[in-house]
């Protein structure tokens, strides 16, 4: 099969994270950080090698590196873990449900006000932002690239508003950790959320929280961290504070490999994938019956519609038919669909890997054409 669903979860996987997600479980059954056997110590450096390696490559200090299940769960913790109620949120209609839900939850409960902004129509998103900030706003949450159609959005000057009003800001970097170099420092971002197994070349099961020095969070989780026995409030240092419970070792430790192979070429990486882009973008403009909703983009992305067929009659047809893996519908983005005017059909995404090639795209290019002529 052909996989073009990427931005849903990788689909190549270095041979050094397949390998040590196997060693771990084969060889390393133990529990890092729990005791002081060395399988156990083994563990811990794996973990420790892991923090070290992420946080010095998005600039931040590898103890408020904490491992989650998922970016969702990092989105969640950092949400609900900042927390002042009664006030003000603003965030974009480019958002994931992972930030829409929690930040709905917490508007239904009375507990925020919130603002999801668009861009105007030259495609200025900072001004929308700035009209919403009041007095009572205290936190602005933003996607650093679009899962729909690869937008990437300005979170540099987006940091830079939320240093000047004094904000925090949360950035959700699920489809682009591993395809744009984001710097936590000079993006002044309070809490960066990332899924270790799409662009960052690790497995499901492992997500990442990232803590600007000055952010502090309340846990969402609170248990065992293998410190304090004797405390019944769970630890105030981090990383053990938002880690209650048992680590997913062998996704770490494929993180751990999978990042190292992606991490030196994040430049060349967001490259190939614009020029990946480009190409299928330009052969998608010469079907008739398809409509665009994306550029090149250093996410991978290349979402479109076809005008004689939904995204899910499509998505069905080039799974059955033609063997390729691409994703139908609307993308857990309500938002991005409304603005877009896309939310009756949805949209067919075509998500591209590096490792992709030119022969597929053609391949990809002939099933469209002969499917828009159905």
């Amino acid at each position: 099969m052909i996989y073009f669903d990427n931005a849903a979860t990788g689909g190549f996987k270095p041979q050094a994270a397949i390998s040590a997600a196997v060693s771990v479980i084969k060889y390393l059954s133990a529990n890092p950080g729990r005791s002081g056997h060395r399988l156990a110590v083994t563990g811990a450096k794996i973990v420790e090698n892991a923090r070290e390696l992420i946080g010095e490559n998005f600039n931040a200090d590898p103890f408020r590196v904490v491992f989650t299940k998922n970016c969702t769960e990092a989105l969640n913790t950092a949400i609900f873990g900042t927390l002042k109620p009664k006030r003000h949120v603003i965030t974009t209609v480019f958002e994931h449900n992972s930030v829409l839900r929690p930040l709905g939850f917490l508007q239904a409960r009375g507990d925020i006000t919130l603002d999801a902004v668009a861009p105007d129509k030259d495609g200025d998103i900072i001004s929308a932002i700035k009209e919403k900030i009041t007095d009572d706003t205290y936190l602005i949450v933003s996607t650093a690239i679009s899962n729909v159609t690869g937008l990437t959005l300005p979170i540099e000057k987006i940091g830079e508003l939320a240093k000047d009003r004094n904000l925090l800001f949360i950035v959700d970097g699920a489809q682009a950790g591993g395809h744009i170099n984001i710097d936590m420092k000079k993006s002044n971002i309070s809490a960066l959320c990332l899924a270790g197994h799409k662009g960052m070349g690790g497995i499901m099961g492992s997500g990442i929280l990232i803590l600007s020095d000055e952010t502090e969070v309340s846990p969402l989780i609170h248990g065992g961290t293998g410190t304090e026995t004797f405390n019944m409030i769970q630890p105030k240092d981090y990383p053990e504070r938002l880690e209650a419970g048992t680590l997913n070792l062998p996704a770490i430790a494929a993180l751990l490999e999978g990042f190292r192979y992606v991490s030196g070429n994040v430049e060349r990486i967001g490259k190939i994938l614009t020029e990946k882009t480009e190409r299928l973008i330009d052969g998608l403009k010469d079907i008739d019956g398809v409509k665009l909703y994306s550029t090149p983009n250093a996410g991978g992305i290349v979402s479109f519609s076809l005008e004689n067929l939904s995204s899910s009659a499509a998505e069905e047809l080039l799974n059955s038919e033609y063997d390729v893996a691409v994703r139908g519908g609307f993308h857990c983005a309500p938002l991005t669909h409304k603005f877009l005017k896309t939310d009756k059909d949805g949209l067919i995404r075509a998500s591209l890997s590096p490792q992709n090639s030119g022969r597929e795209e053609d391949y990809f290019l002939s099933a469209i054409r002969k499917m828009s002529k159905n």
